[in-house]
């Protein structure tokens, strides 16, 4: 009798142990990928661009001037630590007329909100390839008259990385917006707003919705509509926006 009892124990033991382990193995089964959500904003296809780059053997300022000499953009590449902070640095330069032409066609805080695939060749377009991978510029540095490129940042954007990223702001709704259309106007504290971002679904812009907007009203960073895997890295307290009475021109040009 003792001897069925210690083998029934034995069998429901050996059970619990397939199914515990069979949890375990679910609990550590890759998680699906992230995809955009309908009704929020995704990136548009048109600037899908592939940044091209040769390497750079050597950093300093005279290097750098020769570069932008001859229509480079002294650049770096890291890989992705931390969500910020990298390792791994690369020198590379990249073409002048490309970077110019993308930030201009997107803005600068749109440009470091956005996503591109880096092809490092030994020359451009026609040399042996070293490295393609995908990429988030990081740091833009502008000359102050010309608005020129002179230094870009990239950091590695692999499927598995969490990035912080400052995601402009779209103001919407502005003709309907029962504040403004009293004549009050719009006090634009934030432009940008920084998430902790899965590299997939890094949003190139945030829509702000100001058709409720009455006067004195404002909105927070805690009411801007987002995917729910961004983390919000600053107070959700923070001011965005308000409706704000009028300005004091716009009061003396009706006396």
């Amino acid at each position: 009798m003792a001897l069925l009892i210690h083998r029934a124990l034995s069998n429901k033991t050996l059970h619990l142990r397939f199914f515990s382990q069979a949890a375990l193995a679910l609990d550590h089964s890759s998680p699906a990928p992230l995809t955009y959500l309908d009704g929020f904003p995704r990136p548009d296809p048109k600037y899908a661009e592939t940044i091209l780059a040769v390497p750079r053997a050597t950093s300093g300022k005279n290097i750098a001037a020769k570069e932008r000499k001859v229509g480079r953009v002294p650049s770096i590449v890291f890989e992705q630590e931390d969500g910020q902070h990298g390792g791994n640095k690369k020198l590379i330069s990249v073409q002048t007329n490309q970077i110019r032409k993308l930030v201009k066609h997107l803005g600068e805080s749109f440009f470091l909100s956005r996503l591109f695939d880096l092809e490092v060749r030994s020359e451009f377009g026609t040399g042996d390839l070293i490295e393609k991978v995908r990429v988030l510029p990081r740091k833009l540095h502008l000359h102050a008259g010309t608005e020129s490129p002179l230094n870009v940042t990239f950091i590695r954007a692999p499927s598995n990385a969490l990035l912080k990223v400052d995601i402009p702001l779209v103001f919407r709704g502005e003709d309907v917006c029962p504040g403004l259309r009293k004549g009050l106007y719009l006090n634009t504290i934030k432009r940008t707003v920084k998430f902790l971002c899965p590299a997939d679904i890094i949003p190139p812009y945030i829509d702000v919705d100001l058709s409720e907007l009455d006067g004195g009203q404002k909105l927070v960073m805690g009411d801007l509509k987002v995917h729910p895997a961004l983390k919000l890295i600053q107070s959700t307290d923070e001011p965005v926006c308000k409706i704000m009475g009028a300005r004091v021109s716009d009061q003396q040009k009706k006396k």
